[in-house]
């Protein structure tokens, strides 16, 4: 009995010994999703520990991402003026004085069938001289006049409002028969339009050196970051932490620096447009017009912190994967 005992254990397999566990892809994911979870928790943790320093930081980050979105929005208010103006953009299509009225709608239809023309509108010599006397308020002077110096006229509206097209639409009206002369004023739109021009790129300009600021910020506070912990980056370099798992907390806290800062920066605009809305809107109306202050809204405000977050992980990414090839196990 002894000895057959001691024959099957012989003949047995060896259960003792290393073995290859293999960890399957669902469990790696989970793993993975678990510390990407409890980084982002910590990261906001440490954060919130030194509540004054992380605000200073997220101050900084606003007032860079505040001044170059509110000249973006100044310049949304300037592209609704411009097209405002776009409409009122008409040829003053003047007309021959030996024209009689009916000859004078005559030509107005003509004008009308031009292309591109969206519309024209007859003024007759009579009624020019009403808006004239009107306008000036020289009633009695101007009625004491045996004839009417002012010729008929045609208000024509341009559909293609580009002054090189309004250009040419007034040269192609003038070859009209019937038609004296056709005047196009456009300076003061071309000069708009300019301006409109160099503020967006003066917008673009800023963007870009604000966006480069706020790499500089929290790349900076990143770099203190990881030298404060230098230590315990060694520790876990030396067991076999990746680069990757290092980082992660770093790029976490550069995320909600971003975010953090992005808020603020909305938080500011809405304040400075509320408190700038009352006198603006006075101004406008002291002219005649109406005008309200630019919002960002949803979106943009959405736009603003998403862009905010971004960069604040790109100035983490950029300061971590240059500290942490300087940093190496003992």
């Amino acid at each position: 009995m002894t000895r057959r005992t001691a024959t099957q254990a012989r003949q047995r397999p060896s259960r003792r010994g290393a073995r290859t566990s293999q960890v399957g892809l669902e469990s790696r994911t989970r793993a993975w999703l678990r510390h990407h979870r409890a980084m982002c928790i910590d990261s906001a943790w440490r954060l919130a520990k030194r509540p004054m320093g992380s605000l200073l930081t997220m101050l900084a980050i606003a007032i860079a991402l505040v001044l170059p979105s509110g000249l973006w929005l100044a310049l949304d208010s300037a592209r609704l003026l411009d097209a405002e103006l776009d409409e009122s953009a008409t040829v003053t299509v003047y007309l021959d004085t030996r024209l009689d009225e009916r000859q004078a709608m005559d030509v107005a239809a003509r004008l009308r069938e031009q292309s591109p023309v969206a519309g024209a509108r007859l003024v007759t010599a009579a009624e020019g001289l009403a808006e004239f006397q009107q306008g000036l308020g020289l009633e009695d002077a101007l009625s004491e006049l045996q004839d009417n110096p002012l010729p008929a006229a045609v208000v024509v509206t341009p559909d293609d409002t580009r002054p090189e097209a309004v250009r040419v639409l007034a040269s192609n009206l003038e070859a009209v028969d019937g038609v004296a002369e056709a005047r196009v004023d456009l300076a003061w739109l071309e000069r708009l339009r300019r301006l409109a021009e160099l503020g967006q790129r003066m917008a673009l300009a800023l963007a870009g050196l604000f966006g480069l600021g706020v790499l500089l910020v929290v790349g900076n506070t990143i770099r203190l970051a990881v030298e404060s912990r230098r230590q315990e980056i060694e520790v876990v370099t030396l067991i076999g932490a990746t680069h990757a798992f290092v980082r992660r907390p770093f790029l976490y806290s550069g995320a909600w620096y971003g975010l953090g800062g992005g808020i603020l920066a909305v938080l500011l605009l809405t304040l400075g447009g509320q408190w700038l809305s009352a006198p603006v809107s006075a101004l406008a109306e002291s002219y005649g017009a109406h005008f309200s202050m630019p919002r960002l809204g949803l979106g943009g405000s959405a736009l603003l912190c998403l862009c905010s977050t971004l960069l604040g992980l790109a100035g983490a990414w950029l300061a971590v994967g240059r500290h942490l090839a300087d940093i190496k196990p003992r």
